[in-house]
């Protein structure tokens, strides 16, 4: 599995990366490797997918967390408690979470998306990683900021965090309705340094990772800090799943990051 490392600028035992698709078969939206098991993927080939990360992280299957994501603003912290709890109260308490939030070393956290901005944060001095699955609705409910307030709720400091945005769809390609537009408006958002229009269509285009980069700054992260994606999902769909290009019933690409021991 060809994995993209995503870089976290002063990080020393952190690991952050994303998916690859691999071998890409047409006409298989799945194809090759895809860990997300809600979008309609057989079950086993998922599982093949996962085992294959594990053995790459060298980390035990049970390791590997990602929560069901519902395009909402919770934030889950995995802790020892979560660990200890059984596959069905893990599963209870992944249900409708976006970003997660982790101390414990050799638990790789992550997200799954498909043109929405993953974003994995890291204070690697007081040993706080985090991740958070950030569409249009989680970026103007500022979901980044909700992640960054749980890191420093447990012991993590804004000025310390480092941050790297995973592949997502550009703003040349994010074309959105003007209800859209609205809501980023009505969230607070400087509409002007986020949208543009196509000036053949006429349609709104907005680049959510310039909104997230906003939202991060606003949470007191330092711009240095902040790397923004280097690839495109529906411009590389054959590297990474972009739902724009093969529809929802597709694979995800999954971005995470783990502490080392």
């Amino acid at each position: 599995m060809n994995l993209d490392k995503l870089i976290l600028k002063a990080s020393h035992n952190i690991e952050a990366f994303s998916t690859q698709r691999g071998e890409v078969t047409r006409n298989d939206n799945y194809s090759q490797w895809n860990l997300c098991d809600y979008t309609g993927d057989d079950a086993m080939r998922v599982l093949d997918a996962r085992m294959t990360l594990c053995q790459q992280l060298d980390i035990d299957l049970d390791h590997l967390i990602m929560p069901r994501q519902t395009h909402s603003t919770n934030v889950r912290v995995i802790d020892q408690s979560f660990m200890n709890a059984s596959i069905e109260a893990q599963d209870e308490m992944l249900e409708g979470v976006d970003a997660l939030v982790c101390s414990l070393p050799s638990v790789c956290i992550g997200v799954n998306t498909a043109d929405c901005v993953p974003i994995v944060l890291a204070d690697s001095r007081h040993g706080i990683i985090a991740v958070a699955h950030a569409g249009w609705r989680g970026t103007v409910g500022q979901i980044a900021k909700k992640t960054v307030e749980m890191m420093c709720q447990l012991g993590a400091n804004a000025s310390d965090i480092i941050v790297a945005m995973g592949p997502s769809i550009c703003g040349d390609c994010f074309e959105v309705g003007d209800e859209v537009v609205k809501e980023f408006e009505q969230a607070g958002f400087d509409i002007s340094s986020i949208m543009h229009r196509n000036a053949t269509t006429g349609k709104a285009h907005i680049n959510l990772q310039e909104a997230n980069h906003q939202v991060l700054i606003a949470a007191g992260i330092k711009q240095e800090n902040i790397t923004l994606p280097a690839h495109c999902s529906r411009c590389e769909s054959d590297s990474y799943f972009s739902a724009r290009r093969l529809g929802i019933n597709s694979g995800r690409t999954f971005t995470g990051i783990l502490m080392h021991n």
